[in-house]
């Protein structure tokens, strides 16, 4: 009977696995903390929609300010080095601000700077990730790898984490903050510790910095499966950023929940989250990748129409949990398939352009979200989100067929 350890970190996964993975968990499980206790936070502050709505924009912003040029950063320099420095400065930043927080002396303003600073180092710390699993792993278990990185990161950024966080900030709400901080301490000591080296560019063969940005641009948009997941999930960001904006409000207010229960929510995602990784590889050498695809994209479409409509709280959690499976689902299917077929001195660009299109779609739709909101009401952004995801599953239904990615075994 194999043990535990064997089937966690098989040694087809390579050693640096044993630390990348654990780095993982330790920095989601701080950051699930922070999806519940970052928007109490901010209503804590302010009731607004759209100034609800903009903290999460701001987060976001960066990837569309600098995710294609840290795309060249990537692939010019030491990926593990910028992880770590990345992890490090968030941890002294949300340091800093979860002290500001205890102290009484954090206003709006200074809550959206913190929150700029983290998606800027988000920008690097990602990408760089996900390069660095590429040159840690063969490729030809990318996928296991990333069907544990993904059901592990839904698991304690929905489930674990969440909760946590809503009882820390009850109990002080500078506490969720320094928590994060800690965790992305700890990921950096483990990152750090990691002894594989990508392949090190030509530098003399560098060319100028908006070349790089353009080889990488149009690497993707030439391959028509990349293209299609890059396209796709802008579309889909944009709608989901824009409805859930307004996500704490709208469990309080139209849902009736405590802060306590805001948290339960936002982690029962991850109960479907947890049968991702599970329904994944049973289903994907049986139907296919396109099939998922095409199933999650109605999923989607239909979860949107449901929380439109209801003000059920069980409701809204059974849906929940469904869109869970769909989410780690298409998250492990679109990485795998960039990973598989990007060269590794592309890694880094291709991933800024499909990253600029996923985190960058998110940032617009929060945006519009809690202008929406505002304007319209709680479940108006939901309602959009619906009529634009059915136009989307039409469009993008045949052009999926271009996806394709190397079938696993049921038993991996």
């Amino acid at each position: 009977m194999r043990s535990l350890d064997a089937l966690a970190f098989p040694a087809e996964l390579g050693s640096d696995f044993r630390k990348i993975w654990p780095a993982s968990i330790i920095s989601n499980l701080g950051d699930g903390a922070l999806l519940a206790a970052g928007p109490l936070l901010v209503a804590s502050i302010t009731t607004e929609p759209a100034a609800v709505g903009a903290a999460a924009f701001v987060q976001q912003l960066p990837w569309l300010l600098f995710a294609l040029f840290n795309g060249v950063l990537v692939d010019r320099f030491d990926r593990r080095l910028m992880i770590v420095a990345a992890d490090t400065f968030r941890a002294i930043v949300l340091a800093g601000l979860g002290i500001a927080v205890l102290l009484g002396a954090a206003p709006l303003w200074a809550v959206y700077v913190t929150l700029f600073l983290l998606g800027t180092a988000e920008t690097l710390a990602d990408n760089a990730s996900g390069a660095l699993l590429v040159s840690a792993v063969p490729k030809e278990h990318l996928g296991k790898a990333n069907a544990r990185l993904f059901a592990s990161g839904t698991v304690l950024q929905q489930l674990g984490g969440p909760p946590l966080g809503a009882l820390l900030f009850a109990a002080g709400a500078g506490i969720p903050l320094v928590f994060d901080a800690v965790t992305f301490a700890a990921a950096a000591a483990l990152i750090a510790r990691v002894a594989v080296r990508p392949p090190q560019p030509d530098h003399a063969a560098r060319a100028a910095l908006l070349h790089e940005v353009r080889d990488g641009v149009r690497w993707l948009w030439k391959h028509a499966g990349v293209r299609t997941l890059a396209l796709s999930i802008l579309v889909m960001n944009i709608t989901f950023c824009a409805a859930f904006a307004t996500w704490v409000l709208f469990a309080r207010e139209r849902l009736g929940l405590t802060e306590t229960q805001f948290g339960l929510l936002v982690s029962v995602g991850a109960v479907g989250g947890v049968l991702g990784m599970p329904t994944y590889h049973f289903l994907e050498p049986r139907v296919g990748s396109v099939t998922l695809l095409r199933v999650g994209l109605v999923v989607e479409t239909t979860v949107h129409l449901i929380l439109a409509l209801t003000r059920s709280p069980w409701v809204v959690a059974v849906t929940m949990a469904v869109f869970g499976v769909h989410a780690v689902m298409w998250g492990i299917v679109s990485t795998t398939t960039r990973q598989l077929v990007t060269p590794d001195n592309l890694m880094g660009r291709v991933n800024s352009v499909y990253l600029l299109a996923s985190v960058g779609g998110a940032a617009v739709g929060s945006a519009l979200g809690g202008v929406l909101a505002q304007r319209f009401g709680l479940a108006a952004p939901f309602a959009i989100a619906f009529v634009a995801m059915v136009v989307m599953t039409l469009t993008a239904w045949r052009p999926l067929q271009n996806v394709a990615v190397r079938r696993v075994s049921a038993t991996d």
